[in-house]
């Protein structure tokens, strides 16, 4: 492998800077140097390459085709550095850490008890989590940004290992006023008929829910609005005349409390999988082992992750 021309970490920071900040004077003062300097430091950079990265038009920069993909290696390197950075600073603690990734929905509905019992069973580890989209949690896992996810979509990638975690299903929910509440089951040609409160569409339920809908000539629902938060979307459903296809695990409290109600469509169920997924890097990882046994053991005794 040819070492000699890698690009300086100090010339990938100053890019993304130049990028992010709007120009080179804001890059200067963030990274409290001078124009000039910032200015060498990209020519450095596009030396290193050997093509131009950042052109001037209308009195502002902008990057060309081959400086987009370079400001994208660069923010993935600066990502990378903050990370080793993090690791350093557990191993000189005499911690262990794993970063973990997982949905907004996970996220909001399974992951406190589970990083609340582990905090309690393993004192010495370290878990730093994060919440993402699906597509965007498969991508860090890909890159090393992540070590282990929990996630509603199974990643492809050929380093990253996937395996079952519980099932699931997604379903239609509605306030225990509602009418559908007094004729219940319902056609499948009711579906398109009623006006729903859905999560965005890059969200890995929605993803699954168009796909499912489409399969059986369900193309388009009459979404009223789409919110980033399952958990909002309960509490506006609580108080209206919307619906919404949820996740049971995160709704099955509110449909026992009586606060809302599952309306059953006649021959048809969407169901799903929750996958654990982990990179090759991480098979022996101490923290990733000990969090799988622990999330496992709880799906099968009961306890608060199991759906």
């Amino acid at each position: 492998m040819e070492y000699r021309n890698l690009p300086d970490l100090k010339a990938l920071a100053t890019l993304r800077e130049i990028v992010e900040r709007g120009g080179v004077a804001e890059a200067g003062r963030a990274l409290h140097i001078g124009q000039p300097a910032v200015t060498k430091r990209l020519r450095v950079l596009e030396r290193c390459f050997g093509i131009e990265l950042m052109v001037r038009e209308a009195g502002r920069l902008r990057l060309t085709s081959a400086g987009e993909r370079v400001y994208a290696f660069a923010r993935l390197v600066m990502e990378h550095q903050v990370e080793l950075i993090g690791d350093l600073r557990q191993l000189k603690a005499g911690r262990e850490r794993l970063r973990l990734a997982v949905t907004q929905s996970i996220g909001e509905h399974l992951l406190p008890d589970l990083l609340l019992a582990f905090a309690d069973t393993h004192p010495d580890y370290r878990i730093d989590s994060r919440v993402g989209y699906s597509r965007s949690i498969h991508m860090r896992l890909a890159t090393g940004l992540a070590d282990l996810a929990l996630t509603e979509i199974q990643p492809e990638h050929p380093d990253v290992l996937v395996q079952k975690w519980l099932d699931d299903e997604l379903v239609l929910v509605c306030s225990a006023h509602h009418a559908l509440v007094r004729r219940e089951p319902i056609a499948v040609a009711e579906i398109p008929k009623l006006t729903y409160v859905l999560r965005e569409r890059e969200s890995s339920m929605r993803i699954t829910l168009d796909r499912s809908l489409a399969d059986i000539g369900v193309k388009e629902l009459p979404v009223a609005m789409e919110v980033g938060s399952t958990d909002t979307i309960v509490e506006m459903l609580e108080r209206g005349r919307y619906v919404s296809f949820l996740p049971r695990f995160a709704v099955q409290g509110a449909i026992d409390a009586g606060s809302l109600h599952r309306v059953r469509i006649e021959g048809l169920r969407i169901m799903r999988t929750l996958w654990i997924a982990r990179t090759r890097a991480n098979i022996d990882n101490p923290v990733a082992e000990a969090f799988i046994h622990l999330i496992r053991e709880r799906a099968f005794d009961g306890g608060a992750a199991k759906p």
